[in-house]
Order: C-alpha cells, then structure tokens, then sequence
C-alpha cells in the first residue's frame, strides 16, 4: 500500500498525541492498575493449557457468556438473591456500592473488551454484583441451600468451582467482594482455599488468586535474595546418601525452605487434583504482573530439581515432606518434572543459596562416608548387631594375640 502524504501527516498528529503520555511514570501508573489478564498463548502452548480456563463456572468479563457455563448463571443468580435475602437490604444498595467503584474494577483486567465500558458499564456492574454474590456464597457457604440443592450440595461440583477460583484469566477483583460484604476478605478466602491465615496481610488482596500467592509465599521469603546462581543439585534419593537429613519446616510458605547442619527444612507439599491448576496459574500471575516477585516459580524448580523420579517422592512421603492424594509416585514426579516448562530460576531467588549450600556438603567426603557408613550398618538393628558382634569378636582376637605374644617376648 502506498503511503498519501495526507495519511502520513495524520498519522504524525496521533503518534504526537501518544507521545505525550510516555511519561514513565504515568505508564507505571497505567500498568499498576491491571491485575487481571489473559495468558498468552505462550505459556499455555508450553504447558496444560486446560488449567488456565475455566470449566464450570466464570468469574468476571473474559470468559462470561461462553457456551460450556452458562449453566451455571441460573445458579449464580440464585446465589446473589439468597445473599440480598439473607442481608435484608434491596439489591438497589448493591449496585450502587459497586457503581462507586466501577472505574477501578473495570481497570483491573488488562485489555478489557469495550462491550463492558462506556454505555455498557451497566451490564459490568451486574455482573460485578452477580459474581461477586455468587463468590461469597461460595466462600461462606452458609447452610440456607436444601440437601439437594444442585450446586451447593454437590460435594464435586464444589471441588470444580474452587479450582476454577484460582484460574488467572476468570479473577473477581476481592474490591468488589469487599464492598458487597463488610467482613474481612482475605482471611475468608484463605479458609476456603484451606491455606493458613494471614496476620499481617492489612491491605486488601488483588483478588483470590493473588491471596493464594501471598499464603504461599509468606513473610519470610520476602526479601531475601540469593548471592550467585546455582544451576542444580542432587536429587532427594543422591541427597540422603551424602549424608543430607530431611525435615519439615514450621511454616507452610516457601520461606520454610532453608539448609543448615546437614538438614533441608521444607514446607509440607500436599498434592492433590487441583495442584497443577494452582501452581500453574500463581506462576503465570508472577510473569504476567510486574511486582509479585517469582518465588513460587523458584520453589517449583527447585521441587523439580530434586524429584528426578518416584524414588526421590517415595523418599520425601516417608519424610514427611510430601502428602500425596494423586495415589501414585510416578504420577507425582511426573507432575513436578513438567510444571517448570519455560521458567527460569530467578538469579536473584534465596533458593540458589539454598542449593549453593547443599552442594557444598555433597561435596564433602565426610559427609558421604558417614551417610555410607550409616545406610549399611545403622539401617537394619539385625546388621548392626551383627556389626558390634564383629567387632567384639575382633577385639577379643587381638586381645588374645597379645596375651600370647608378649610373654613369649618377656621370656626371651
């Protein structure tokens, strides 16, 4: 196509315009009010692509109104009239609390279609309201629903929805489940997520997944960063034969992670159904939103890194360490060895000290000789019995020698 001089000239005139706002503060401004967004085919083509949709119910603009969910607006619906119900107060109240805010919750998802904004900003809202009811009424889950009620008795289907809560692209922003409901919402969804609560979480979580990134990341990973990187270590079987202890951590987040006098302290691993799904998104949330940080992504490397095969998870079960629900060893190391696809351990993740230090024992033959020394004899009770009767039965004979020996030499 050839370019007119009068195309050229307008094109000029807009690209002045935008110039005008590539003030680097004002675009940190524009980028730090997303929280939402879609996951690139990128990510989704390296790994299961599955995880990062929802299956049974949507939660927000980016997925509402496709063919497989709809089932699930009647109960949606049904949810939020039981909720304003149960409140006392007409649903008018509702809506005009998320009116208030509907600017910010509208800037939350990156990209949002134009069908939500300006004159439509009215069927945002009433989504806003209807989801955001339906996402307390599921957190709460209050007794008022019959013993046959499709959705809230359905002891799987519940199972479903909670993995859909946590999908990056199908995020309700917790504002607006704040201003449906006075109660203190990041602690109401860590019990429904069941991860531990938070004392210091003051400011308001994003939405539920990015409360999920901060129970698993916890104070105390926070800040701290490693000092050069280290590309690998032994598995968790090679590291028990150098001499390496393992131990569960006092605390559930990754910060529990730590190396010290031949002992690795780890949080306990509970695996289940819905892990994948969790741990793919909270990794996606951390490359797709500039200032949460990789310490998940970190921690999944470093779990893979140590679980070549069904052997090094049959030895972290019999530790304590890993709670597996998958029934199988191989199906667990085989989860762990390809929920990394396409990440990178940060250079600047404490997990390389981690490593760093691990290495370094290894390295020891110390320490390789005494682990060797206690695998063989101090393993079986029978062997090392067997051992100190050896022993005896060697010092009794040298003993013996000697008895004989040095009255010979006395004599002459």
């Amino acid at each position: 196509k050839v370019i007119m001089a009068s195309d050229s000239s307008s094109w000029v005139v807009e690209m002045e315009e935008m110039l005008l706002n590539t003030d680097p503060s004002l675009e940190m401004a524009r980028w730090k009010q997303h929280s939402i967004y879609r996951v690139p085919e990128r990510i989704k083509r390296t790994t299961n692509r599955e995880v990062y949709e929802p299956q049974v119910v949507s939660l927000g603009p980016f997925h509402h109104g496709e063919h497989h969910l709809l089932p699930m607006e009647e109960h949606k619906r049904r949810a939020m009239l039981q909720l304003v119900k149960r409140a006392g107060k007409p649903l008018g109240e509702f809506v005009a609390s998320i009116e208030e805010v509907v600017d910010k919750l509208q800037d939350a998802y990156e990209g949002l279609d134009e069908k939500w904004r300006g004159a439509n900003s009215g069927r945002f809202v009433e989504m806003m309201v209807v989801d955001g009811c339906f996402l307390l009424e599921i957190i709460l889950q209050f007794g008022d629903y019959g013993p046959n009620d499709p959705v809230f008795s359905n002891l799987y289907l519940l199972v479903d929805i909670r993995n859909d809560v946590v999908v990056m692209e199908n995020q309700l922003p917790l504002l607006a489940v704040q201003r449906l409901s006075a109660k203190e919402v990041n602690n109401m969804v860590l019990r429904y997520l069941e991860r531990p609560l938070m004392d210091d979480m003051d400011n308001l979580g994003l939405h539920p997944l990015d409360v999920l990134h901060k129970s698993y990341c916890g104070p105390a990973s926070m800040g701290r960063q490693g000092s050069e990187v280290e590309d690998t270590m032994p598995s968790a079987v090679e590291l028990s034969q150098a001499g390496v202890q393992f131990k569960k951590s006092n605390t559930e987040d990754i910060g529990g992670v730590d190396f010290e006098s031949g002992v690795l302290s780890m949080p306990v691993v509970r695996v289940d159904d819905g892990t994948e799904k969790d741990f793919l998104n909270l990794m996606a949330f951390e490359r797709l939103v500039g200032d949460v940080g990789d310490d998940v992504t970190s921690y999944v490397i470093f779990i893979d890194i140590i679980i070549n095969s069904e052997s090094d998870v049959a030895l972290l079960k019999s530790k304590g360490v890993i709670v597996d629900m998958l029934g199988s060893d191989k199906a667990l190391a085989n989860l762990f060895n390809t929920l990394n696809k396409g990440a990178l351990l940060s250079p600047n993740s404490w997990l390389n000290d981690v490593q760093r230090k691990v290495n370094a024992h290894c390295k020891k033959r110390r320490n390789k000789w005494c682990a060797i020394f206690e695998h063989k004899y101090l393993s079986n009770p029978w062997v090392f019995i067997s051992l100190i009767g050896a022993i005896i039965l060697l010092v009794a004979t040298v003993m013996q020698t000697i008895y004989t020996v040095v009255p010979f030499y006395t004599k002459s």
